[in-house]
C-alpha cells in the first residue's frame, strides 16, 4: 500500500486520518505538505510501529533539525525497515548530521540518503561520512546536492570510497569543488572497490583541468553508467580528453549530460564518433550550447549509423535554425531506436518543421516525445504538425510553448487531439494566447478524451 501526497496543508483532523492509514503502508510521500517538527514525533512511531515501510519521502517540508531527531528515534529502534529517506529542502543544518551518523552506523536496511538542498556544509558532511564507514551501513546512494560542500569535503568522501563497495550513486552537483577535489575525487573513485553506477558533478566549478581525470574514471569503472558534468567550464578540450574515456572499449555509459559546457560545432566531430560506436548510450544532453546548424548536421550523420542506439536527444537552445532541419529529418527517417527529441528554443520556423515532420512521418521513426517550445512556430505548420499527431500512434507527447499559434493554430492541434488515431497523451501549451472560445473547445476536448492532459 502506498500513501502519495503532494501540496496538501495538513488539518489536524487530516493528519490523524493519514496517521490511521500510514500503518500499514510500504511507501509514504509526503512532499510540499507544511509539515513540522511535531509531525515527525508521529512519523517517528509509525517507522517504530510499521515494520512493512521502506520508503518515506519529505521533502519541501520544514522539519528542522528537531524532527529529524524524532525521525531518527524512530529510524534506530530494531522493528524498523526502512530503505529510502528523502529529506531533501527540509531546512536541515550539521546538527542532524550527527543523529544520521547514528542511523547510517547502525541500520542496514537503509541503502538511499537524500539530504540534498539542506545547509550541512562540509562539517556536517564530514560526519555523515563518518556513518558510511560503519560496516554495519549498507547505503548505495547518496544525494549531497545543494548542500554547500567545498573543495575540503574529498578527504572524507574519498575515505568513505573506500570502505563502502556497495555505494551506486554519488551526486554532488552545485557544490562549489573545483578542480583540485574534483581531481582528487575521481583519484579516489579509481582506487575504490566501489561500482559507481551514477556521478552527477553539474555545477562543481569544473574546467577542461579536471577532465583527464574524470576520463579516468570512465575508463576504470565499466559500472558507470550515468554521467553529469552539465553547467561546467570544460570547453571544446575537455571534451576532447572526456571523449577518450567514453570511447574506452571498458566504458558502458548510457545516460549523458553535458548541457551548459561551453561546447561548439568543433565538439560534434568526437561526439558524432561517440555517437555512432557507443552503442550503450542511450541518451544525451547538449542543452545550451553553441552547436550551431554544422553541429547537428554531424550528430544527425552519426544517428544514421546502424550502430546508434541513441533514444534520447536533448539540443535544445543550441544556435539552430531551419537550415539543420533537412539533416534532422533524415536523421529521423533512418534512426528507429530515437524516441525523445528536445529541439525547442531553436529559430527552426515554419519551414523548418514541416521538413521534420517529413522525417517524423517515416515508417522508420519511432519518436514518442517532441519538444518544439519556442521555435518561431506560427499556425502555419500546425495542420503538417496535426497530420503527424493523427498519423503515428508512437508519438505521445508534443511541446509547442511559446510559438504564437493562435486560434487557428490550436484549432488544427485540437482536431487532430479528437482522431482516434491520435495517441497524444500530453499536449503541453505554455504562453500561448487563444481566445474564451477555443479555451472552452481545450476544456472540452479533456472531458471527452479523459487520458489526454493538456498542460497550459
Amino acid at each position: 500500500m502506498e500513501l502519495d501526497i503532494q501540496c496538501e496543508e495538513m488539518s489536524p483532523s487530516r493528519w490523524a486520518e493519514l496517521l490511521t492509514t500510514m500503518k500499514s503502508c510500504k511507501t509514504i510521500r509526503l512532499d510540499d505538505c507544511n509539515l513540522s517538527s511535531s509531525n515527525c514525533e508521529d512519523l517517528s512511531s509509525i517507522i517504530n510501529t510499521n515494520p512493512s515501510l521502506t520508503e518515506l519521502k519529505l521533502n519541501n517540508n520544514e522539519l528542522g533539525d528537531a524532527g529529524v531527531e524524532y525521525l531518527c528515534k524512530g529510524l534506530l529502534t530494531p522493528s524498523c525497515s526502512l530503505q529510502k529517506l528523502w529529506l531533501q529542502n527540509c531546512n536541515l543544518t550539521s546538527a542532524s548530521c550527527e543523529t544520521l551518523r547514528s542511523v547510517l552506523s547502525a541500520q542496514p536496511s537503509l541503502t538511499e540518503l537524500h539530504v540534498g538542498d539542506n545547509r550541512l556544509g562540509t562539517a556536517g558532511v564530514k560526519v555523515l561520512c563518518q556513518g558510511m564507514m560503519n560496516p554495519s551501513c549498507k547505503l548505495q546512494k547518496l544525494q549531497l546536492e545543494y548542500c554547500e560542500l567545498t573543495a575540503d569535503i574529498v578527504e572524507a568522501l574519498n575515505a568513505a570510497l573506500q570502505s563502502k563497495p556497495t555505494l551506486k550513486e554519488l551526486s554532488l552537483s552545485n557544490n562549489t569543488l573545483g578542480d583540485t577535489a574534483v581531481k582528487q575525487l575521481c583519484q579516489g573513485l579509481v582506487e575504490a572497490s566501489c561500482n559507481l553506477e551514477l556521478l552527477h558533478l553539474e555545477n562543481c566549478g569544473i574546467t577542461s583541468d579536471s577532465c583527464m581525470d574524470i576520463s579516468a574514471v570512465l575508463r576504470n569503472k565499466s559500472s558507470l553508467m550515468d554521467l553529469s558534468v552539465g553547467d561546467n567550464k570544460i570547453g571544446d578540450s575537455g571534451l576532447a580528453l572526456l571523449c577518450q574515456g567514453l570511447m574506452h572499449p571498458s566504458c558502458k555509459i548510457q545516460k549523458l549530460w553535458l548541457w551548459d559546457c561551453d561546447l561548439t560545432s568543433a565538439s560534434c566531430k568526437d561526439l558524432s564518433r561517440l555517437i555512432s560506436t557507443k552503442e550503450t548510450l542511450t541518451e544525451i544532453s547538449l542543452i545550451d550550447n553553441n552547436l550551431r546548424d554544422s553541429g547537428i548536421e554531424m550528430l544527425c550523420q552519426a544517428l544514421k549509423d546502424p550502430k546508434s542506439k541513441l533514444q534520447e536527444l536533448w539540443v535544445r537552445e543550441c544556435g539552430l535554425t531551419t537550415a539543420c532541419c533537412k539533416a534532422v529529418s533524415s536523421a529521423l527517417s533512418t534512426n528507429k531506436h530515437l524516441k525523445v527529441l528536445h529541439i525547442g528554443e531553436n529559430k527552426l520556423g515554419d519551414a523548418g518543421v514541416e521538413l521534420l515532420c517529413e522525417g517524423l512521418m517515416h515508417p522508420n521513426c519511432n519518436i514518442q516525445s517532441l519538444w518544439l517550445g519556442n521555435c518561431d512556430l506560427t499556425a502555419g505548420c500546425c495542420a503538417t504538425l496535426a497530420t503527424v499527431m493523427a498519423t503515428k500512434q508512437c508519438l505521445t507527447e508534443l511541446d509547442l510553448s511559446y510559438n504564437p499559434l493562435e486560434d487557428e493554430g490550436i484549432r488544427k492541434i485540437c482536431e487532430a487531439l479528437k482522431k482516434p488515431s491520435c495517441n497524444v497523451q500530453q499536449l503541453i501549451l505554455y504562453d500561448i494566447l487563444w481566445s474564451s472560445e477555443v479555451d472552452d473547445e481545450l476544456r472540452a476536448l479533456e472531458e471527452s478524451k479523459p487520458e489526454v492532459k493538456i498542460i497550459s
